[in-house]
């Protein structure tokens, strides 16, 4: 049996500005110093992924945009619209789908899915750290399950082990 690995990364604080759609909202201040925070743990912890599938709405792709300098020259991000708002059932269908190729995957979506989805993975773990988890999934959260599958379409509530579960104020 082979592993692979999921990180789950919650787009970073957003803004609210007046007459803009949700899908359109940018990242607050707050957020635009968190994303490169979250990028540099994953380039100092070597949590590399081979793709990265990235939500249509702009906070998201702005998330990306100040994450990916700290991943290898050359890392995929996916602009996927499916992942915008999805629940967690279709981000169980999204994850399914990945190429055998991938053996680590990072999605950049939205809450409530991707808390629902990390927690309906993961069945063991730290039990402080799972807690937290299913407390709160803030922004910029990053979720990192490992998960002993083959292969993606293999993937079942309850198999994944929570690896580590950081959030910005964490690393302060």
């Amino acid at each position: 049996m082979t592993h692979r690995r999921l990180m789950l990364l919650r787009h970073a604080k957003s803004a609210w500005p007046d007459g803009v759609s949700d899908r359109e909202r940018p990242l607050a201040p707050r957020g635009q110093k968190a994303a490169p925070r979250i990028g540099e743990y994953l380039e100092a912890e070597k949590l590399i992924p081979d793709l990265v599938l990235v939500s249509s709405a702009r906070r998201t792709q702005e998330t990306w945009a100040l994450v990916a300098p700290h991943l290898p020259k050359g890392t995929e991000g996916r602009e996927i619209d499916v992942l915008y708002e999805a629940p967690a059932n279709r981000l169980l269908e999204i994850v399914r789908a990945t190429d055998a190729s991938v053996r680590t995957l990072m999605l950049i979506g939205h809450n409530p899915g991707l808390q629902h989805f990390a927690a309906a993975l993961v069945g063991a773990g730290d039990g402080k750290t799972l807690k937290r988890l299913e407390e709160k999934f803030p922004t910029a959260g990053l979720a990192v399950i490992d998960l002993p599958l083959d292969l993606w379409p293999d993937l079942h509530a309850g198999t994944g082990t929570l690896e580590r579960f950081v959030t910005p104020r964490s690393l302060e």
